[in-house]
């Protein structure tokens, strides 16, 4: 991807989730989204399937909300939105640096302090999300959920994704190793890999999705050619399934991790993964 200009960068650098006196709804300026991605934080609670050695949210702190209030969420969705399309969240601390060129609404992301699908109330979140972009008469704004993919197959879960799908909507399933032993690792799940890319699997074969790969070093070294190989041989698997991707990104740390033995890789690391997976899965594959 293009190099993005000197003075937007700094602006990547935090993504606080505790804007104003919100519970769920954060507006950040996205490396990926090259412009303003509106969070959607449906697990105050920090519920997850994966506890990963490079995740930066802190558990140890205590938990205020632990419920998503649908009412409260609409009001707060509707309340960012007003103050994307108006331009008045740029006036706000923080914001107020964003060059023009990123000054743009690119998407309503479900990615908060831990899986978005672990919510019970996921589904009629993202109607209130559609609802409110339809609203705003925003309807080139993707609905974005990233997402460890575990819970895919769920019914009510499956429903919010027809409704995504109806809205402009798009999957990044999270997908950092090729080998269990390596998955358990990194990832410190609590479902199988074989279970992941079930999931991964039955979601792609109904829309194109984007698989959200991010490599790391422990201890120093990063993962090896087999290791590689064999994440590339799972993305093959997935095609040869049906399933269908969209992109697949790859990036590094860029936040504190949650373990001090993880750091992050070089550029040039970054980009031989980068030119591996291209050269053995033929996919769309983009460094970030």
């Amino acid at each position: 991807m293009s190099e993005l200009p000197a003075k937007s960068k700094d602006v990547f650098a935090h993504h606080p989730r505790d804007w104003r006196d919100n519970h769920y709804v954060y507006p950040v300026i996205s490396r990926r989204s090259r412009g303003l991605s509106i969070g959607v934080n449906l697990n105050p609670d920090r519920a997850c399937n994966f506890d990963c050695i490079y995740c930066q949210v802190d558990r140890t702190l205590p938990v205020t909300v632990r419920d998503v209030d649908i009412d409260r969420l609409k009001s707060e969705i509707d309340d960012m939105l007003l103050r994307a399309t108006d331009g008045s969240i740029f006036d706000h601390t923080g914001f107020g640096s964003v060059p023009a060129e990123l000054r743009r609404v690119n998407d309503v992301a479900f990615s908060g302090d831990g899986e978005p699908t672990t919510c019970p109330e996921f589904a009629a979140a993202v109607e209130t999300v559609a609802n409110g972009l339809r609203i705003f008469e925003l309807a080139d704004v993707k609905i974005v959920l990233i997402t460890d993919a575990c819970y895919l197959k769920r019914e009510n879960v499956k429903r919010g994704l027809a409704m995504m799908d109806e809205s402009n909507g798009e999957i990044w399933a999270k997908l950092d190793v090729g080998t269990e032993a390596y998955y358990k690792l990194v990832n410190r799940p609590n479902h199988t890999l074989d279970h992941v890319i079930d999931n991964i699997i039955d979601a792609a074969r109904v829309r194109p999705i984007c698989i959200q790969s991010l490599f790391l070093r422990i201890d120093g070294r990063g993962p090896d050619e087999a290791e590689i190989k064999a994440y590339c041989e799972r993305l093959n698997h997935i095609v040869r399934e049906g399933g269908q991707i969209k992109e697949v990104q790859v990036y590094t740390v860029s936040r504190d991790p949650a373990e001090t033995y993880v750091t992050a890789l070089s550029d040039e690391e970054k980009n031989r993964i980068v030119e591996t997976a291209k050269s053995l899965t033929k996919l769309n594959v983009v460094a970030y």
